[in-house]
């Protein structure tokens, strides 16, 4: 399949960002600390596996570790994920991830369990008092081994903020920081999709990670770098696709790297030989459909005030607080607008934009004014 969604894009896949590409890889192996910051499926985890491919291809000191903290649900098994990693990736031997416990740890001991097979996988778990108060030694595991084997370590951490909502954060956020800011063979990826999150971990003065490294804030991939991609793609597959259909579908995915890549897979799969603008309008028709059921759910779980908050933004008003907007559409007093806006932002359903703000998903947007307007994009 020329097209993919739905996960990390392989590097056939991969689009442009030639120049975040460099900046991340040069940032990470300089020692620099990076911190990326989009909305959800704009492509920082395609990036950063992107950008640390690169780096095990031309940099043999540097050894990588990627973690995923979606499916955390506590600090102990934070720190028994973070230790299983940076153990593996510090040796493709396991006979050697044996001995981290006595080479690497003083005050508090790791406890390996193997599979049948110990070349496979492992786990490591920590007696939670003791992993609770001996924090910072296993947060300085990838410092002791990085100057012992003369390597250099680059710790990316994907969706970042979930940490935020474990028990005790507050305390462990203050300790992170003071371990990882005196490290000097680690540098660290931090990424994540909910942006008013990690702004305020990051760009708030009073927070512990405030000025931790430089901050990226991921733009959309230009139209005309879409449009050259997709032509590429369906001339590889011996298929072909007119400019102004390859111009549609970047238009009305408003180029998010998500929903460009499957409005392009639906209409990749329904046509033999050449896709015009009229297949675009099917295909879009399709994911629409896909969809619906979703954003029927969505809908209904928001109040009245919230619905038609979205009904103004879809409109394209910009002054949301002003009397004429608020009596039009229904949606309250200035405290209620600025209340449902900190809520929609926080559910991901509104982003703020240049002039304003936008429903964030551009297949919701595109529902939402067929349903509630009768107005169709295309």
């Amino acid at each position: 399949m020329p097209f993919k969604y739905g996960g990390t894009v392989s590097s056939n896949s991969f689009t442009n960002r030639t120049k975040e590409l460099n900046k991340l890889t040069n940032n990470l192996t300089s020692g620099i600390n990076t911190i990326i910051i989009s909305p959800r499926r704009w492509g920082k985890s395609s990036l950063v596996e992107k950008a640390m491919q690169r780096v095990i291809t031309k940099n043999k000191n540097h050894k990588v570790v990627m973690i995923d903290l979606f499916s955390v649900s506590s600090i102990n098994e934070f720190l028994e994920v973070y230790t299983r990693e940076v153990v593996k990736a510090s040796s493709s031997k396991w006979e050697e991830w044996l001995t981290v416990g006595k080479d690497f740890f003083k005050q508090v001991i790791p406890k390996f369990s193997f599979q049948a097979d110990p070349t496979s996988d492992f786990g490591v778990s920590f007696d939670w008092e003791e992993s609770e108060k001996y924090a910072d030694e296993i947060l300085d595991l990838p410092e002791r081994i990085a100057k012992k084997k003369k390597v250099k370590f680059i710790i990316c951490l994907d969706e970042f903020q979930y940490l935020s909502d474990l028990d005790g954060y507050k305390k462990f956020e203050r300790k992170m920081r003071a371990v990882w800011q005196r490290q000097k063979n680690v540098s660290y990826c931090l990424y994540g999709s909910k942006r008013h999150l990690m702004q305020q971990m990051f760009n708030t003065s009073r927070k512990p990670f405030y000025r931790f490294g430089d901050i990226m804030f991921l733009q959309k991939i230009e139209t005309k770098e879409w449009i050259k991609f997709i032509k590429a793609k369906f001339k590889q597959s011996s298929k072909e696709i007119t400019d102004e259909a390859a111009g549609l579908i970047p238009n009305l995915m408003r180029n998010h790297s998500w929903y460009v890549q499957q409005l392009s897979h639906y209409l990749w799969e329904s046509v033999d030989k050449k896709a015009t603008a009229k297949d675009v309008a099917t295909a879009l028709n399709r994911l629409i459909e896909t969809n619906t059921p979703l954003y029927i759910m969505g809908a209904e779980n928001l109040s009245n005030t919230q619905l038609n908050l979205l009904k103004a933004i879809a409109q394209g008003e910009k002054q949301l607080t002003s009397k004429r907007v608020m009596a039009q559409y229904d949606i309250g007093t200035p405290q209620n607008v600025v209340k449902n806006k900190r809520t929609l932002e926080k559910k991901d359903i509104i982003l703020k934009n240049e002039d304003g703000y936008e429903l964030a998903d551009p297949t919701f947007a595109i529902w939402f004014l067929k349903v509630y307007f009768n107005e169709d994009v295309i």
